[in-house]
């Protein structure tokens, strides 16, 4: 026992030896333990913190810009915006907690600040206000809800939040080209269509707020939300909101033979007054994404029907059909990320007026790995008829686009 102490204190004697020598190597000259509490306090500084150590918080988001080019067959300029509410630069603060195992209690904060909004931009409006905001260099809340979640029974959210109809068709898509390519005309909704003849005043490229590029009910509003579990790639929602809108919901992700799918179908009814968020309507959404693994090879299709309940059947302009299709493909051709190749196409119609618009564009999306980024340029071509607007000035001039953007997830 003596031999085997003597060994163990000579042992902790050249340790402490060693400890004192590191430690007098590392502070070079100063007090190392001063120096360790300056580098805490530089780190509380500089680390977001949270009230509690009950609940979790993650803060995530993405900064997002682009520079457009336009010519409206009359006009051209080049403005530099933001993606537009709901796509634009955002913030969002998370979290939750375990109730019991099994159970969690969390919540969302989402805010967003887009110092252009492009679904307002016009041929008199470089900076476009917020949608839901007075001025441009805005932010606003875009959503603020609670949840209840449970492993076995689901989760239901209680808040200003997305219904199941919120962008529900385009989600399915898993090619990295939704923000640039889907069917809401983010990037001119708000500019005045051109008569041949050069005349303004008519409809805009959105069509009047008749929803025919699609996504009609896509906005968040105050709701309560359920969704269930996933069973087998399955999961269904449904969702009531202020003044009287539901909607209902079933999607669907899976691979099966080499394919990646993924698909929706989402009912939608509003029977409140035109002043409200979405107005007497009722709207039918479907979504179907494939994608071939081995060769990156992907098609979407989205549909979408809206037909006006109101007494006149004209509010929110009638009733419309959308069809959306993209194809393209997504490989990784280089070391910053995947490459996406893509073309798009939609036409759309309206009862009022006997409205028609069309579409078509090409991209590319470069992803970038390293950074959490992405960076896309595209050119988009708009086509629109009615036998009002158009018929009285000489036919309507195509509307044309080139667009450069990024952005970086944080």
């Amino acid at each position: 026992m003596n031999k085997y102490s003597l060994g163990a204190l000579a042992a902790a004697g050249l340790l402490a030896g060693s400890l004192a020598t590191s430690a007098n190597a590392a502070d070079l000259g100063g007090n190392c333990c001063a120096d360790l509490e300056e580098r805490i306090a530089e780190l509380e500084a500089t680390t977001a913190r949270k009230g509690n150590r009950k609940v979790s918080l993650t803060i995530s988001g993405w900064v997002a810009e682009q520079v457009t080019w336009w010519d409206d067959g009359f006009e051209d300029n080049v403005y530099v915006t933001g993606l537009g509410t709901t796509l634009g630069t955002n913030v969002k603060f998370t979290g939750q907690a375990t109730i019991v195992p099994g159970w969690t209690a969390g919540y969302v904060l989402h805010l967003e600040a887009d110092g252009s909004d492009s679904l307002t931009t016009n041929q008199d409006t470089p900076a476009g206000p917020g949608l839901f905001a007075e001025t441009a260099n805005y932010v606003q809340t875009l959503q603020s809800y609670w949840f209840i979640k449970s492993d076995h029974w689901g989760k239901v959210g209680v808040g200003l939040q997305s219904m199941v109809a919120d962008n529900a068709a385009i989600l399915v898509d898993g090619s990295g080209s939704l923000i640039p390519a889907n069917w809401v005309a983010f990037d001119v909704a708000s500019f005045s269509i051109r008569g041949a003849n050069g005349a303004t005043g008519g409809p805009v490229w959105l069509t009047g707020g008749a929803c025919l590029p699609g996504d009609c009910f896509g906005v968040p509003v105050n709701s309560v939300r359920y969704d269930t579990p996933t069973f087998a790639g399955f999961s269904a929602s449904a969702s009531w909101g202020d003044d009287d809108v539901w909607d209902i919901g079933l999607r669907y992700a899976g691979e099966h033979h080499g394919f990646k799918v993924a698909a929706t179908v989402v009912y939608a009814e509003s029977t409140g007054a035109v002043s409200s968020a979405f107005g007497e309507r009722d709207y039918w959404q479907a979504g179907l994404y494939v994608q071939h693994v081995g060769t990156g090879l992907f098609g979407l299709i989205n549909y979408g029907d809206i037909e006006d309940t109101s007494a006149s059947g004209t509010d929110f302009g009638g009733d419309g059909e959308t069809w959306y299709f993209k194809a393209g493909i997504r490989r990784n051709w280089n070391h910053l990320g995947a490459t996406v190749l893509y073309g798009e196409y939609l036409t759309s119609d309206g009862d009022v007026d006997d409205r028609e618009l069309d579409w078509w564009g090409l991209g590319v999306v470069q992803e970038v790995d390293a950074a959490a980024m992405s960076l896309w340029l595209k050119y988009r071509n708009y086509e629109y008829d009615d036998n009002n607007f158009c018929a009285a000035n000489g036919g309507c001039e195509d509307m044309n686009e080139v667009t450069f953007g990024a952005l970086i997830n944080f």
